[in-house]
């Protein structure tokens, strides 16, 4: 499975580059999470440093996985994308060819933004981005063709207290 849908191919490999970050590489990764476009110029002066040396930090950390990838983040209501649901999946099934059928069918799907394995009565979470209950219905019925579920429930997000894509960085 990519890494991108949160599969590490070798996870002792990143939990020892964690164990490594200084502060400064820390600094780098806090502001480029707030806005990667920045240049490299005025990412060494927000953290204090040299171009050289930040921009050698940069690339150990995406050699290491530290950093997966640069992208952008979208205002979902100017793209008409205005109702968020939390799609709660129980299944009866458990084996790893409904398990392959069910993450196929979560990764084609635009609509999945995010989806969790959980411990506890409730399989999967998944949160889905749609522009209203229509569209939620339509991309429900699709699901259920697709794969056998004992039980889904939506629940609709009234308002987005906070939505960080920032990781918690220092020390």
């Amino acid at each position: 499975m990519p890494e991108e849908y949160g599969h590490d191919p070798d996870p002792g490999r990143k939990s020892e580059m964690a164990a490594r970050l200084d502060a400064t590489d820390r600094k780098i990764l806090a502001v480029l999470q707030r806005d990667a476009g920045l240049s490299l110029e005025e990412i060494a002066r927000l953290v204090g440093a040299s171009k050289t040396p930040v921009w050698n930090r940069i690339r150990r950390m995406k050699a290491a996985g530290v950093i997966r990838r640069e992208t952008v983040v979208l205002d979902p209501a100017k793209l008409g994308l205005d109702a968020c649901f939390f799609v709660l999946v129980r299944t009866s099934e458990h084996e790893a060819g409904w398990q392959a059928r069910f993450l196929k069918a979560v990764h084609a799907r635009p609509e999945v933004i995010e989806a969790h394995r959980l411990a506890g009565e409730i399989d999967y979470i998944l949160k889905v981005r749609v522009k209203n209950a229509r569209a939620y219905d339509e991309f429900y019925q699709a699901l259920i063709r697709e794969v056998k579920i004992f039980n889904v429930t939506a629940l609709l997000s009234m308002e987005e207290i906070k939505a960080a894509t920032a990781l918690p960085v220092a020390g």
